[in-house]
């Protein structure tokens, strides 16, 4: 056992369709905890005998043909906290799962997109942010060391992204959203990629249009905000960028951060 805990997030953009490219970062990286987004499968389809033979595994909360979430940990089962968030009964999208695993409590989300916007799927994701502000209060009030990390279709500032002006009617971008991020922030959670990139410029997702991988037009939505009962064990956090430029890739590249245990 290492004196440090490699834990990354993950948007596969379809967890069957990208398979070898899953299976290629877990062997080559070894995350110690893994959370994937968008794997765009019902639970019975899950691949859970290939990632099991990769040394991971897992717990997951499938959806049709969209969203879906899952929490791969390396020779350990995350024992399940909830799947989910309160608030919304009738809200039938798999965006959130929650576990503990090596001592930590992890949460791995997919929070809306929003747009178009206005209307009503931006009106959805700033609800949604409501409810994970709520989940994310009570966890900290429980003091474990936390995480919360995945997509979360937010660009925070002006500096996370290529140009501002490209994105600047976007959902990802409106002043609603970033204020629903910074509310986590000052709630006391802690933003591990923009602690160690604090001048910004690093991105974690480029689209498929407009060639934007190779003009390296990208911004950052995929983010791992700690627990203050976390955040002093935070060593390096990073993007495992090399493999959006891989063959048939996702549009997101990994984000990690490493832990002292």
């Amino acid at each position: 056992m290492t004196d440090s805990l490699r834990v990354a997030t993950f948007n596969v953009n379809g967890i069957k369709a990208r398979l070898p490219r899953l299976i290629e970062w877990l062997e080559e990286t070894q995350p110690d905890i893994a959370c994937l987004q968008e794997i765009k499968t019902q639970d019975e389809g899950f691949p859970a005998a290939d990632i099991a033979a990769a040394g991971y595994q897992a717990i997951w909360h499938g959806q049709k043909g969209f969203n879906g979430v899952a929490i791969l940990a390396r020779g350990e089962r995350p024992v399940e906290v909830q799947r989910g968030l309160a608030g919304e009964p009738e809200d039938e999208q798999s965006r959130y799962l929650e576990a503990d695993v090596f001592g930590l409590r992890v949460a791995c989300i997919y929070l809306p997109n929003g747009n178009p916007q206005p209307g009503p799927k931006f009106d959805y994701k700033l609800r949604w942010m409501d409810r994970l502000a709520a989940r994310m209060a009570t966890i900290s009030a429980e003091e474990v060391p936390a995480l919360v990390i995945g997509d979360y279709n937010v660009v925070p500032t002006d500096r996370d992204i290529w140009d501002p002006r490209a994105l600047a009617d976007d959902a990802l971008m409106q002043p609603e959203s970033r204020n629903g991020y910074r509310r986590l922030l000052n709630a006391g959670w802690t933003d591990a990629l923009a602690v160690h990139n604090p001048r910004g410029g690093v991105w974690t997702y480029w689209d498929y249009q407009a060639s934007a991988w190779p003009r390296d037009h990208g911004f950052r939505i995929d983010h791992a905000l700690l627990s203050p009962e976390l955040a002093d064990r935070l060593v390096a956090a990073g993007v495992d960028k090399a493999y959006r430029g891989r063959e048939k890739a996702s549009d997101h590249a990994p984000v990690w951060v490493r832990l002292t245990r």
